[in-house]
């Protein structure tokens, strides 16, 4: 079985990006999920002083370690003002002083859900831009719009959009089974 972890750039308690992470993470097959929430990760805002002074938290460590010790992950980003949640991108920007490639060459599963219409566009387009520098390897990227109207009671109910996240979904695991195939070579 693949170990996957998943979460949400977001540290809302009823995030609606956790909602979407947690359900397109139940449709794998073969897999050990883990879903994590940013909330049991809490660390100071980066800074360099502060780095100076204190070193590097022990949360950062354990989130990476996670994240290297995982075959796969699935990542809703939150958008906040066009571009990543605070604490999603404090915990990168922490991460990546201990490892530059914080994403360690897994397959990624790259999402964002929003309530209006542009489904996160700009926070995908951001992520997108910016993680293949990570080496994260973005399998493939969903978007969803206008959440209440779509999702309810943990799924997707636009058939459209769940096609869609399915097939996202089989090409992750593709991927996922092609890495696998080539460590184990």
């Amino acid at each position: 079985m693949k170990k996957i972890i998943a979460f949400a750039g977001s540290n809302s308690k009823n995030s609606i990006n956790k909602q979407l992470v947690t359900y397109a993470s139940g449709l794998l097959d073969d897999a050990t999920v883990e879903v994590l929430d940013l909330n049991d990760f809490e660390l100071p805002v980066f800074g360099v002083d502060l780095e100076n002074e204190k070193g590097i938290p022990e949360n950062a460590h354990k989130f990476l370690n996670l994240i290297k010790s995982s075959q796969g992950i699935v990542l809703s980003l939150a958008e906040h003002n066009g571009a990543y949640s605070t604490v999603f991108k404090n915990i990168f920007d922490w991460m990546s002083r201990i490892e530059s490639k914080t994403f360690f060459g897994k397959p990624m599963l790259l999402m964002a859900a929003s309530p209006g219409g542009r489904g996160g566009a700009s926070v995908l387009s951001v992520a997108q831009n910016r993680f293949p520098y990570h080496n994260a390897e973005i399998t493939g990227v969903f978007s969803l719009p206008n959440f209440k109207e779509n999702f309810s009671d943990g799924k997707l109910i636009n058939k459209e959009l769940d096609s869609e996240l399915k097939k996202a979904v089989s090409e992750f695991e593709k991927r996922l089974e092609h890495a696998s195939t080539t460590q184990a070579s």
